[in-house]
This record gives structure tokens, C-alpha cells and sequence, in this order.
């Protein structure tokens, strides 16, 4: 998992346990394709941090940041979706980028 902040925000610190609203692109490795982005439905995404209702890549790469800040994960298959793949769109076994900003803790 590689985690780079692209700007830090200066809001409240999101860490396991706390729900969380994440704006999000995600985008494969192997094509450069969008595949998802909640830009394009005009909502973050919520949920709960740490307790597995997203993929591991994002629990873990999501805690520690401020709301406001926007970082890019590069998330290994084993920590996203593994050789299944997801739908259509992400193949089995393929590494995920996704640009993340933390809206609301």
C-alpha cells in the first residue's frame, strides 16, 4: 500500500471506528481507466472506518487523514479485490489508484 498526501487538510483526524464521507476516483493501474468516481454521482461515499465495509486498501490508507486533505492510494490487489476482480470493470489480481478526499469525520 502506498499512500502519498497530495495536500494535508486541516480538519479533524479520521481514525478507526469514525464514519467517515470520502470523495473519491479510482482508476486501474494496468489501463489508466476510471472505473469508479462519486464525483460522477454527486455524493461521497460513507462508511465506517476499520471495520472492513470497504476494501483493506482503503481502512488502512484512509486513518490519519484530516479532513480537507486529499491523498492518493496505489492499493495492491491483495488489499482490494485479489483474483476475483469486481464487476466489469477491475480484473482479477489488478492494483487500484484511487484519489481520495476526506469531506467529513
Amino acid at each position: 500500500l502506498e499512500i502519498k498526501d497530495i495536500w494535508e487538510g486541516e480538519g479533524q483526524v479520521a481514525k478507526a471506528g469514525d464514519f467517515v464521507k470520502v470523495h473519491y476516483v479510482g482508476v486501474a493501474f494496468s489501463t489508466g481507466e476510471e472505473f469508479d468516481a462519486s464525483w460522477n454521482r454527486g455524493a461521497p461515499l460513507e462508511f465506517q472506518l476499520g471495520v472492513g465495509q470497504v476494501i483493506s486498501g482503503w481502512d488502512q490508507g484512509v486513518q490519519g487523514m484530516k479532513v480537507g486533505g486529499r491523498r492518493q492510494l496505489v492499493i495492491p490487489a491483495h488489499l482490494a479485490y485479489g483474483d476475483r476482480g469486481a464487476g466489469g470493470r477491475i480484473g482479477p489480481g489488478e492494483t487500484l489508484i484511487f484519489v481520495c478526499d476526506l469531506v467529513a469525520v
